[in-house]
C-alpha cells in the first residue's frame, strides 16, 4: 500500500485507545497521518517478582510523540475525559475495557475497532493464540463499527492472511499488527465520506478466542500430534504451554510434528537434568 496514494483528511481529530505492542505501529500509522487528540490505555500495573511498575506499550509510543495519555482505571465510570478532547473518531485496538454508551455514540464517525481475527470467527481477547491452537488455515484482520456486545458490530473491512505451519503466535502477531495498520489507513477515507459499507455478522458462524488461561496452557498428552502442534506454537512467545513431570512444571517453547511426543518428553528429561545440576 502507497500511503502518499490516501485522500488524508488532517482535520480528522481522533482519540485510540489500545495497550499492548499489538497496537503499537497502529497507533504510529494515525500519527503519520492524522491528528491524534489523545491516547487512551490501562493503567500501569506492576511486573514479574520485583513488582516493578510498567508502562503499556501504547502509552510509551503516545509520550515518543508528546501526546496527551489518559488511564483509566475504569472507562465505564470514567469517560468523561474522553469526550472533553471533543473526537470525531474513536479508533480501538487491543485495549481492554468494554466501551460505555455514552462514547460508542459521541464521535461524529463513530468508535471502530481493529480485531485480529477474521470476524465473526474468534470474538474475544485471545484470537492470535486461538487462530493457531484452534487449527485455523487462515485469519486476517477486522475493522468494524463497534456495538455494546463484544466484537459483534458491522464489519466495514477485512484482510485475509493464510497462517503458516511454522507460524507461532509472536510472529503472526507481527504479521497481523502490520496488516492491521494498512487496512485502517485505507478504511478510514470510506468512514470519514460515509461510503463505508456495514456489513452485518452472522451469529451462527461465531467462534470464540476468550483470554488463555493456565489450564490453557498445559499440554495434554492425550490429544493428538497435530492438537499438541498447534497447542506449543499456539502459545509461543507468551504465555508459553508447559508439561508436568514428577511434579514439576516445565515450559516448552518448540517441537516437531514428526516425532512429537518423545521429542517434547526428552525435552523435558533435559530440563528437569539440568535443572538438577
Amino acid at each position: 500500500m502507497n500511503i502518499d496514494d490516501l485522500e488524508v483528511k488532517k482535520d480528522l481529530k481522533i482519540v485510540f485507545m489500545g495497550t499492548p505492542d499489538f497496537a503499537v505501529p497502529i497507533l504510529e500509522g494515525l500519527f503519520e497521518n492524522y491528528e491524534v487528540k489523545g491516547v487512551v490505555t490501562q493503567p500501569d500495573k506492576k511486573v514479574g517478582r520485583e513488582g516493578k511498575i510498567t508502562e503499556p506499550q501504547v502509552k510509551k509510543c503516545a509520550l515518543e510523540h508528546m501526546t496527551l495519555v489518559l488511564q483509566p482505571e475504569n472507562i465505564k465510570e470514567q469517560w468523561q475525559d474522553v469526550v472533553s478532547l471533543h473526537p470525531n473518531l474513536i479508533i480501538t485496538c487491543a485495549y481492554g475495557q468494554i466501551l460505555p454508551r455514552e462514547l460508542l455514540v459521541y464521535p461524529e464517525y463513530g468508535c471502530i475497532n481493529v480485531h485480529a481475527s477474521l470476524l465473526p470467527k474468534l470474538r474475544g481477547g485471545a484470537p492470535i493464540h486461538h487462530a493457531i491452537m484452534d487449527g485455523y488455515k487462515e485469519t486476517g484482520m477486522t475493522i468494524m463499527y463497534m456495538s455494546p456486545e463484544m466484537d459483534e458490530g458491522d464489519i466495514i473491512s477485512q484482510k485475509k492472511i493464510a497462517i503458516d505451519d511454522d507460524d507461532t503466535a509472536e510472529s503472526l502477531h507481527d504479521k497481523l499488527s502490520i496488516i492491521g495498520r494498512d487496512l485502517l489507513l485505507e478504511t478510514i477515507p470510506s468512514i470519514v465520506d460515509k461510503t463505508a459499507t456495514r456489513i452485518k455478522q452472522n451469529d451462527d458462524e461465531a467462534t470464540y478466542a476468550y483470554n488463555i488461561t493456565k489450564e490453557d496452557e498445559r499440554i495434554d498428552f492425550s490429544a493428538t500430534r497435530r492438537q499438541v502442534y498447534n497447542k506449543v506454537r499456539g502459545l509461543n512467545s507468551w504465555p508459553g504451554a508447559y508439561a508436568m513431570l514428577d511434579s514439576k512444571r516445565i515450559k516448552i517453547w518448540k517441537c516437531y510434528m514428526s516425532i512429537i511426543i518423545l521429542q517434547v518428553y526428552l525435552m523435558v528429561k533435559q530440563l528437569i537434568f539440568i535443572m538438577m545440576e
